[in-house]
């Protein structure tokens, strides 16, 4: 093999952008696209579940979930997609991408269906089969981050990669929009159906029973994206990278990309002496950590701080939205109408704030880098966190409410601007093809584990420090206004970390990671 490279990683290398790319765009960015579905449809019926089956007689707040049972709901998809980072990505480098994308994609079609079919009216056990089918549903999704992006990276060329992984991460925006937008229209359409009184004046009447139906069609909703690319999926052949490196075929991978790619493309066959004699390193070696142990460190870190910051926000958005007032008291609505303002508010946040964000990565990253994106993104996080965190008082009174959102929209701007989609595309090209699955599936972990940092630890954090303050279930923590200085601190951290991280910009992938030199 010596330092040329294999001719059909050339020319995906030098390939002009076709019609495959996007092709391929759209079968990666499914996955994501039912990912973020699934994530944010969660914090729109949580609110609900607690209104249908928490109900108690005589109290003055609408029935909410207990906070062991939120957080269950909430966490048990963290701890099934962080399992599936894992495993599907050490499977990945193992079976082929493309196989065990098939696998996850099955997974998450018939969990995201079997969440919505939670049985029985029993609090307990409706609770009890939700968390356990959105647990799987989690491992499908996890299996997803690692694979999405490696076949993406390898199916680029090296001039627009960048801007190709980041376009299937910004799958996620459209995820999230969608899931606010089919929300809005379930639940106004129910609410007109069915009209019911708010929770003050008829307690039990606010709730109308038909209001069951509307989270599970909002749950099992996430199925259908999924299903309609299954097709186009099992038509993709394996990546070239991982039939010629890893596979060792380069005749094989030779064949599929001409298919691909709809031209000839030269076959060296290669000697059997000649593939004897590389020895090649493995995974955790001594030579892997020497080679890759900083960059992986890297990425490790990076995804882990930003997610503390990332998720610690977009889960509590609702009540952030609340305490300034854009969602008026659960009291004042009945639970259709509750489902439907929250909806529209966060629907509001994506269309502003992130899916822009989304798409100056996409623009820009094969143009200043990925280093001076991440760079610049978690500057601004911290600015605009210290920004909300230090007049925070300022900001809770009404006439500066627009301000206080705009802040908090520029924050979520420059993450989606910034590391939350490079923290995605880095990991996907400075390794080698053989562990390129795994070490993508080990950084997102890392990710996952920050976002149930950030999710679960500030959920405690950010309650009130004045003890009658404290939402039921809790107690007194550190208050929004020290929540919002300490998230400040990791984006510091997150900025210090980026420098352990190598800038992949233009390079063709053999060459990031070194695998062209290795004889």
């Amino acid at each position: 093999m010596g330092k040329e490279q294999i001719e059909v990683l050339n020319a995906l290398d030098v390939a002009k952008t076709q019609w495959y790319h996007f092709t391929a765009i759209i079968v990666a960015g499914m996955g994501f696209f039912t990912d973020a579905y699934d994530l944010f449809c969660i914090s729109l019926v949580t609110k609900l579940l607690g209104r249908i089956y928490y109900h108690q007689n005589g109290a003055e707040k609408p029935g909410s979930l207990p906070p062991s049972v939120a957080a269950a709901v909430n966490g048990v998809a963290f701890v099934g997609t962080l399992s599936g980072q894992l495993f599907f990505g050490w499977l990945g480098d193992k079976m082929g991408r493309k196989k065990v994308y098939g696998m996850t994609l099955m997974l998450m079609v018939l969990c995201s269906i079997a969440s919505g079919l939670s049985f029985s009216h029993d609090p307990k056990t409706v609770m009890i089969t939700l968390c356990f089918f959105r647990f799987w549903l989690g491992f499908g999704i996890g299996g997803d981050y690692p694979l999405s992006a490696t076949i993406m990276s390898e199916y680029a060329n090296k001039k627009t990669r960048g801007a190709f992984i980041a376009a299937v991460f910004a799958m996620q925006g459209f995820g999230i929009l969608a899931g606010g937008v089919f929300a809005i229209i379930i639940s106004s359409t129910f609410k007109t159906k069915f009209s019911a009184p708010s929770y003050e004046i008829d307690p039990l009447g606010s709730t109308v029973p038909q209001a069951d139906y509307v989270w599970r069609i909002i749950l099992m909703f996430g199925a259908i994206p999924a299903a309609m690319t299954f097709y186009s999926r099992s038509k993709m052949p394996e990546t070239a990278r991982y039939t010629a490196l890893v596979a060792k075929n380069t005749e094989q991978a030779a064949k599929d990309m001409a298919r691909v790619m709809q031209m000839e493309i030269g076959v060296e066959v290669q000697k059997e002496s000649e593939i004897q004699q590389t020895k090649q390193y493995g995974m955790f070696s001594k030579e892997f950590f020497s080679r890759h142990g900083l960059h992986l460190l890297g990425t490790c870190s990076t995804w882990f701080l930003l997610d503390i910051a990332f998720y610690s926000q977009n889960l509590f958005q609702k009540d952030i939205f609340t305490a300034i007032g854009w969602i008026p008291a659960a009291k004042s609505m009945n639970a259709l109408e509750e489902v439907y303002k929250i909806a529209r508010a966060q629907t509001l946040i994506a269309l502003c704030s992130t899916v822009p964000g989304y798409w100056f990565t996409v623009a820009l990253i094969d143009r200043i880098g990925r280093f001076s994106i991440q760079l610049m993104g978690f500057f601004f996080m911290t600015v605009f966190m210290f920004g909300l965190a230090i007049p925070y008082d300022h900001w809770t009174h009404k006439e500066n409410r627009i301000g206080f959102v705009v802040m908090y929209s520029l924050t979520f701007f420059f993450a989606n601007f910034g590391p939350n989609a490079t923290t995605f595309v880095v990991p996907a090209e400075i390794f080698p093809a053989r562990f390129r699955s795994t070490c993508h599936g080990i950084s997102s972990a890392s990710g996952k584990l920050g976002a149930m940092v950030g999710a679960f630890g500030f959920l405690y954090l950010a309650q009130s420090q004045d003890k009658s303050k404290v939402e039921a279930g809790y107690s007194a923590g550190i208050g929004v206004k020290n929540s919002l200085i300490l998230l400040g601190v990791v984006n510091i951290l997150g900025f210090l970390f980026t420098f352990l991280v190598p800038e992949s910009n233009g390079r063709s992938l053999e060459e990031i990671s070194g695998e062209n030199e290795e004889e």
